[in-house]
């Protein structure tokens, strides 16, 4: 894998978009089967490894602890649960990726899959989504050479049309992913650094996974 460390090292665009995109696409291939479970490990995998080679070309990335983070964190998940079916959607999330019914109930594999699930949206989401959208994206919408522009710096275009794009690559959770778009840039602005939106994600997404196994509320997955 030493191309993909010398593209890392010689394309700040090349470090922030590939491993996001590596992990859409295995998104996408996850489908609807008894494959995509497997498939959600894979990625995971995957993913983990991406965090890990990227993280030396792209400075930003550096998590932080703030009660900002804590705040907006558990905020955003209130919002992405709590206006859950009071919105028309673009599409219909359908039953989700219940282990359960798969593997069987109290099925070892079941709960391998759901600890599996919770850290790979916990610790491996938070980073290649706060990089590509509030980090790179952000920034690439008002200025090319986008590591010119501060983290802190305010533009409002691009503040909400980033917020947007993240909202609408959620159809079935429009409205939640927008307004947690917002809230992960405005606190990158905030604090003029992406760690606390990685923070606040993180948190968002550790309750969320806890939600759904309390809940057995599995639209969520």
């Amino acid at each position: 894998m030493d191309f993909l460390r010398k593209k890392f090292e010689v394309s700040p665009e090349y470090a922030r978009v590939a491993p996001f995109v590596i992990f859409v696409v295995l998104t996408a291939l996850q489908g609807e089967g008894g494959s995509r479970f497997w498939v959600y490990i894979a990625k995971t995998i995957v993913g983990a490894w991406l965090v890990w080679k990227m993280r030396p070309f792209v400075e930003e990335m550096r998590w932080a602890l703030s009660w900002e983070a804590i705040v907006v964190g558990v905020g955003v998940f209130a919002i992405w649960v709590g206006l859950d079916g009071h919105y028309p959607r673009f599409s219909d999330p359908g039953e989700g990726a219940n282990p359960f019914k798969h593997f069987g109930a109290g099925s070892g594999l079941a709960w391998f899959y759901i600890v599996v699930h919770i850290l790979g949206m916990t610790i491996v989401v938070p980073p290649l989504e706060e990089v590509f959208y509030r980090s790179f994206l952000y920034r690439y919408f008002v200025k090319m050479d986008f590591r010119a522009m501060p983290l802190g710096k305010f533009h409002a275009l691009s503040f909400f049309v980033t917020s947007i794009i993240f909202g609408c690559i959620h159809p079935d959770r429009w409205l939640p992913g927008i307004l947690c778009g917002l809230a992960y840039q405005g606190l990158v602005i905030w604090k003029n650094r992406l760690g606390d939106a990685i923070t606040a994600h993180a948190i968002t997404n550790f309750l969320l996974g806890l939600w759904i196994v309390w809940k057995q509320d599995w639209s969520f997955w």
